[in-house]
């Protein structure tokens, strides 16, 4: 997997690339620094090429290349008459607790969790309730059921979990059907790094398990495994209720027409480009543990088992603080603080180790001299 050198990165207008000076590595938002899968990149330049910048027309495109792409790399059977386009996943979360929820109803989330979670109940006008995860990081499904026995209408799930890594198990997400169905609480599935599943665990989508259809509803993107995330484009799975169906009628022009081509090329073409990708994240996250057992022995983790992003515990270093400010601050080094993600990220930094091999060795050298 080819990775752009620091001096071709640092062109880039992204907010990887222009939140801090030249001088900070940025390992902070989720975004790759890899270019453009090949298929993605032509089906671009033939838009550019033909003036083709209009509104997106793609639901049916959309819908089908999901489809395949569902089917071949999860051996899930997704019925592309229910999946309707929307601008992201944070816009189709948002539109979804307005059908499910009304004035004052709860939605549970499971903290730590990627930060928007925190801010779409109140968008959508629902408060907001957390079930942390356990200790070991996994769906706390006693504390959830207590949750869902006050009957709040939705539970967010992260599905696999940001910024912890973890792929939920089987057997987790059937419990979720038991209690969503025991409670009348539906689940919101979101799967933006369903495709970023590494080396060692299998993804399984909510929908794909029985009875799941009856109580959830999933959202899928190319966006985090194709970085795609700027071209705006991600897509609803409905299970038996047709809950997008309830969704504005304005809000199909809101979906990005690039986001829409570049998403049917990436999941009906970028298979190949994909497993490349995921063998090289492999790669980093086996480096990245390397550079933390030698360099910061004083940091724990639990390698993720899906994403880029890597969440690790410094609670072993003796400095007041949280430790995300000196490790930008003497380091250099720019990473996502805990707190971000909750109470319970208190302590911790989030890295996204989806970038060279260099700049991976040197940010942690970094960090290493900002911690003395």
């Amino acid at each position: 997997m080819i990775v752009d050198s620091l001096e071709t990165l640092r062109r880039r207008g992204s907010a990887k690339w222009r939140t801090y000076p030249d001088d900070i590595l940025p390992l902070f938002v989720a975004e790759l620094d890899v270019p453009l899968a090949p298929a993605i990149a032509d089906v671009l330049r033939a838009a550019v090429d033909a003036s083709d910048t209009g509104y997106s027309s793609g639901g049916p495109e959309l819908a089908a290349a999901v489809a395949g792409f569902a089917a071949r790399r999860w051996g899930w059977d997704v019925d592309p008459g229910k999946v309707t386009p929307v601008a992201d996943v944070g816009v189709g979360i948002v539109e979804l607790l307005r059908v499910l929820t009304r004035a004052g109803d709860a939605v549970v989330v499971s903290p730590p969790v990627y930060p928007p979670f925190f801010h779409w109940a109140a968008e959508a006008g629902a408060q907001l309730r957390e079930v942390p995860l356990t200790a070991d990081l996994r769906l706390d499904l006693a504390g959830l059921e207590a949750a869902f026995a006050a009957h709040p209408a939705v539970y967010v799930l992260c599905n696999p979990h940001n910024p912890v890594g973890r792929v939920h198990s089987p057997d987790e997400l059937s419990a979720l059907v038991t209690l969503a169905s025991r409670y009348g609480v539906t689940i919101v599935s979101d799967e933006i790094h369903g495709p970023l599943v590494l080396p060692g665990a299998t993804f399984t989508p909510f929908l794909s398990l029985p009875g799941a259809a009856d109580v959830g509803v999933s959202l899928v993107s190319a966006s985090k495994a194709f970085n795609l995330a700027g071209l705006k484009c991600a897509a609803v799975v409905d299970g038996t209720r047709p809950l997008a169906a309830s969704f504005p009628p304005d809000a199909r022009w809101r979906t990005g027409h690039f986001g829409v081509l570049a998403s049917v090329a990436a999941f009906t073409h970028g298979d190949e480009w994909l497993d490349e990708l995921l063998g090289f994240l492999d790669e980093r996250r086996t480096q990245l543990g390397e550079l933390l057992r030698t360099r910061l022995p004083w940091i724990s983790w639990q390698p993720p088992q899906a994403t880029y992003l890597a969440w690790l515990d410094c609670r072993g270093w003796d400095s007041p603080g949280e430790p995300a400010e000196p490790f930008l601050e003497r380091g250099r080094v720019a990473l996502e603080a805990g707190l971000k993600f909750g109470a319970a990220g208190a302590g911790h930094v989030r890295l996204n180790f989806g970038t060279s091999a260099a700049i991976l060795d040197e940010a942690t050298a970094r960090m290493a001299d900002a911690a003395g």
